[in-house]
């Protein structure tokens, strides 16, 4: 199947924005390709403010999120990788959720060679090609 987190991202920000509240993303901003002002990482982290107001252009893809947001009056676009997100979280209560690496795809070098070691099931027949229907005059 594939990975829940970006399905879990967006269901938990129309959630919270639903309810009038500030939609925060914690960001693992040492993974790899995460595109953040590193001005304002703290702990290999960045939080930031997804209000629709506060950012332009928001794309919570199944792989990325992609925005434009002003740091310190300098306009900035970010690419987070979805597998950096690290939470969603409402600013006035807290309210959200954390991804844990269970949450993540199944495309892991693991889980990959469990499946390749596997014995696959016999494939099923194949269905005849000769018509079971008769002409009738």
């Amino acid at each position: 199947m594939s990975p829940n987190r970006p399905y879990l991202l967006r269901a938990f920000y129309d959630w919270i924005i639903d309810n009038k509240c500030t939609p925060y993303l914690v960001v693992d901003a040492t993974y790899p390709a995460v595109k953040v002002p590193q001005q304002f990482v703290q702990n290999g982290q960045i939080v930031l403010n997804v209000l629709p107001s506060a950012v332009g252009n928001l794309q919570l893809g199944n792989d990325l999120v992609t925005f434009n947001a002003r740091f310190g009056g300098q306009p900035f676009a970010l690419s987070i990788p979805m597998k950096a997100v690290l939470a969603i979280y409402a600013r006035e209560n807290g309210a959200g959720t954390v991804f844990t690496l269970e949450e993540d795809d199944d495309t892991d070098e693991d889980f990959l060679e469990e499946v390749l070691d596997e014995e696959l099931p016999p494939e099923p027949p194949k269905p005849s090609r000769g018509s079971h229907l008769k002409v009738i005059k």
